[in-house]
């Protein structure tokens, strides 16, 4: 069943490692909230809802953003639940727009922390971090990670090359994508050879940080552009804490809700086309396409070896964000796609 409300569209800044003088977070939302715009063909003064997520965008808040952008407002959030921001937000949205809260709403997430700037984020990302993991120079969420990819290999038989099917499937995604700041080829020898991170994680297993922005426009499907199909929701589910951080990290939230959702968007896993999943980790992805039932037979290293390395199923095709980047920890979402969209989110474990 479709909503009413739909993505008319979309906006992206330029990302870069390393920020420029000159360019802040605010620059970089600026220029993706101006790309979203002309891409829907709306004017901001039609713009009556922002959602916002950012690490950086202290000591403004969503309302101060708003102002800089030249925007008044009705309905207004500041998401800052790091990577479930993006589905939580464009939940938030679409039911502002359903109850009439909002006719039009901007989705925006953003950071430029700068390397230096993440490597605090990271340290004092809650209080769990600063108090019982920081102390130890854990060095950030590598280190965390490490340990579930381990866990993760162990049960289901994964070899570390299974991880490198999916890096270098999503990095030749990449070369199509001109925003990535990865597109050259990566080969499996280049995968292996890579610097040690936190055993078993080389570098191409950990995502790359990076200081940018994008926007989405939200609003009733009838006000999508000529000549262009609205991107419809079929489906939306969240989870959050839902183990009480007591489990072995190797499924996600996705877990409790996925007949449910399949179920709400009346297709089923088998019918899913290409997919875009949430990939800090390449760990992450396989647990997460796991949880929604898009692996069969819960065979994650067959899946990793014939579905990616074949290039039998379409992942992440922008690249993902090992290969194109994440501003901070701001692109959270799991989305599978069959013509029409069918949407999940799922917190990632902070700091367990």
């Amino acid at each position: 069943m479709h909503t009413d409300a739909a993505i008319i569209g979309v906006g992206q800044s330029a990302y870069t490692r390393r920020p420029e003088p000159g360019q802040s977070t605010a620059t970089f939302i600026r220029d993706a909230v101006v790309a979203a715009l002309a891409d829907a063909a709306i004017d901001a003064r039609d713009i009556d809802g922002m959602a916002v997520a950012s690490f950086s965008l202290a000591p403004d808040a969503g309302v101060d953003l708003a102002w800089k952008l030249g925007l008044s407002l009705r309905w207004l959030i500041q998401d800052t639940n790091g990577g479930s921001s993006a589905m939580n937000m464009l939940g938030h949205a679409v039911r502002a727009v359903e109850s009439g809260a909002a006719a039009a709403i901007l989705v925006i997430g953003g950071d430029a922390t700068g390397l230096g700037g993440y490597a605090k984020v990271a340290a004092n990302f809650n209080t769990v971090t600063q108090l019982h993991l920081a102390p130890l120079g854990h060095g950030g969420p590598n280190g965390v990670y490490a340990l579930v990819t381990s866990r993760q290999m162990k049960k289901y038989g994964l070899e570390k090359s299974d991880y490198g099917q999916l890096a270098i499937a999503q990095r030749a995604w990449a070369a199509h994508n001109p925003y990535a700041v990865y597109r050259e080829a990566m080969t499996m020898a280049d995968y292996l050879a890579a610097p040690m991170v936190a055993d078993p994680l080389s570098r191409y297993d950990c995502v790359p940080v990076v200081a940018g922005a994008q926007a989405i426009v939200v609003t009733h499907p009838d006000r999508c552009p000529r000549g262009r199909a609205p991107v419809r929701m079929r489906a939306h589910r969240a989870s959050f804490n839902y183990d009480n951080q007591e489990g072995d990290g190797l499924q996600t939230g996705i877990s409790t809700f996925a007949a449910e959702l399949w179920q709400a968007a009346g297709v089923q896993p088998s019918d899913v086309d290409v997919a875009s999943i949430y990939d800090d980790y390449p760990t992450m992805v396989l647990a997460q396409a796991n949880d929604l039932g898009l692996i069969e037979g819960n065979d994650l290293a067959r899946f990793a070896r014939r579905d990616i390395g074949e290039r039998r199923f379409p992942l992440n095709t922008w690249g993902g964000m090992l290969s194109a980047g994440q501003p901070a920890d701001r692109r959270g979402a799991s989305t599978a796609y069959r013509r029409r969209c069918c949407s999940c989110s799922t917190a990632p474990a902070r700091g367990r």
